[in-house]
């Protein structure tokens, strides 16, 4: 884009965030923006807290931001994180916004020329449809007085998957153009793997091509989960999440290829269509509920990596790291066999 001022959106996905949110609001206004017109939108969607009420106190002091980032909040009464990404990408965002910023309200970006690279990594590459920062456990970022738990967690935290070709659904960059021609079904619950599938696919209308997302050198920090108990919960609707994306890719797969991307719109507009897809769908013999390679994904992974990286402690990794895969993969058959699906988490 030259010397031209890029108009960046930022939006603040915040469900029930009155605990952070100020500060998370703080650490953006530390941002240096030279170059950009920035405009940051908090969607308070489905809060039941202060969340917005404080985001609003925030937008109006006059000291937050002394560079002229503007601070607006939209209180959305129905929730849902994809839900709420049709909503900004197609409704509150600016017609105008050359880049969307999507962010989790509950991150930390300790470096403050992060937003400035992530923008940059993004158009300096007309071909990309999404930049990564990268994901960090705070456990791994800040290791200190870490207990046997933590320890194991820390040692796991990059053994399921490639970031840079993921969508990070924690922050992460789209060209506006190209984010405003995809939508979400109302009720994922792993809403960055099913537009990581839309984007590779353009809409499920081409083979997949993974040179459309990327990441770079930023990084953002993020708060792990503790305990077995809380770990099992989030892989738990990670997992079912994506057994649920699986399903509607089914579905899309089976509209005709010039329709997809039209079904995909109305989708977005019915908040039963996933639920439909997943009784059409699911279970399917012989696997049940959940495909086996949400079971076996973490072994490819490693299997993946060159031998002479491998060393014993990979190996332990990979042996409690199965173990665990094993609790949840069970764990998730019998919570969806149960009923728990779209628009649960």
């Amino acid at each position: 884009m030259g010397n031209k001022i890029i108009r960046v959106d930022i939006g603040v996905f915040a469900h029930n965030e009155a605990d952070g949110i100020v500060r998370t609001l703080q650490g953006l206004m530390r941002q240096e923006v030279a170059g950009l017109d920035v405009r940051v939108l908090v969607l308070a969607n489905g809060c039941k807290d202060d969340t917005a009420e404080l985001a609003r106190t925030f937008a109006r002091s006059e000291t937050n931001s002394p560079l002229g980032v503007s601070v607006d909040v939209a209180e959305l009464e129905q929730g849902g994180k994809s839900r709420t990404w049709n909503r900004y990408v197609h409704e509150l965002s600016r017609p105008d916004a050359d880049v969307l910023v999507f962010m989790d309200a509950d991150i930390d970006i300790p470096e403050s020329d992060s937003l400035l690279r992530l923008v940059k990594g993004l158009t300096s590459n007309p071909a990309l449809h999404a930049f990564n920062s990268h994901p960090i456990k705070d456990i791994v970022f800040r290791p200190e007085n870490l207990g046997l738990l933590d320890k194991a967690i820390a040692m796991g935290s990059e053994t399921l998957n490639d970031w840079k070709t993921a969508i990070c659904g924690s922050l992460y960059a789209m060209p506006s153009a190209r984010a405003r021609l995809l939508h979400m079904p109302v009720g994922l619950a792993v809403e960055d793997g099913f537009l990581r599938a839309m984007i590779l696919t353009d809409a499920m209308t081409a083979d997949e091509d993974f040179s459309k997302i990327d990441g770079g050198d930023v990084f953002h920090v993020f708060a792990s989960e503790r305990s077995i108990l809380a770990l099992i919960k989030h892989q738990t609707r990670i997992v079912i999440g994506s057994a649920i994306n699986h399903a509607a890719f089914t579905a899309l797969r089976a509209v005709p290829l010039p329709q997809r991307r039209a079904a995909l719109a109305a989708a977005a507009g019915q908040d039963n269509w996933l639920a439909e897809v997943i009784r059409s769908q699911l279970p399917k013999w012989p696997y049940g509920w959940i495909p086996l390679h949400y079971l076996t994904k973490r072994i490819g992974f490693i299997a993946q990596q060159p031998r002479k990286l491998l060393h014993p402690r990979q190996m332990f990794v990979l042996v409690l790291g199965f173990g665990f895969d094993l609790v949840v993969y069970i764990n998730a058959q019998i919570k969806m066999a149960k009923g728990v699906g779209a628009g649960h988490w």
